[in-house]
């Protein structure tokens, strides 16, 4: 294998690594963001719902604040760094993504049965920024677009 070949399969198995490691990332962030939802009292429905559209990380349940009113539907986007190099987590939630998850959102209302009513239902985004200690930093925007 000459020289200009070799640096290509060198490249692609470093982005294929990459991927790996982006996605093991991710899916840390996830759980960590789930079980920070489940300790506030939040009851999570779907991990990973996917459709055509796309896909949402988290779909759960908000308790109301007030105990005669139905829970909240939330979405939430799951988004985790490293660092901030290459942005912070909430900048990759463009309007591309937000539309994806609007219509990954409908498509799982329509799936739902929920037995009447849909509750009020918004959009959060999760950060999670992970050191190299191996502490993390969570960060909710609740109701972001």
């Amino acid at each position: 294998m000459n020289s200009p070949e070799r640096s290509e399969k060198q490249n692609e198995n470093a982005k294929c690594i990459r991927r790996k490691d982006n996605k093991r990332v991710g899916a840390q962030g996830e759980l960590l963001v789930r079980h920070h939802l489940e300790r506030n009292g939040w009851h999570v429905l779907t991990v990973n719902f996917r459709c055509s559209q796309g896909e949402i990380d988290l779909i759960a349940e908000k308790p109301s604040e007030v105990e005669s009113e139905p829970p909240t539907l939330v979405f939430v986007e799951v988004k985790t760094r490293r660092g901030t190099t290459h942005g912070y987590p909430l900048q990759a939630v463009d309007g591309r993504k937000q539309e994806k998850l609007r219509l990954c959102a409908l498509a799982y209302l329509g799936q739902r049965e929920a037995g009447g009513d849909e509750p009020a239902c918004r959009f959060d985004v999760a950060e999670v920024f992970l050191d190299s200690n191996g502490l993390s930093r969570i960060v909710m925007h609740p109701g972001i677009f």
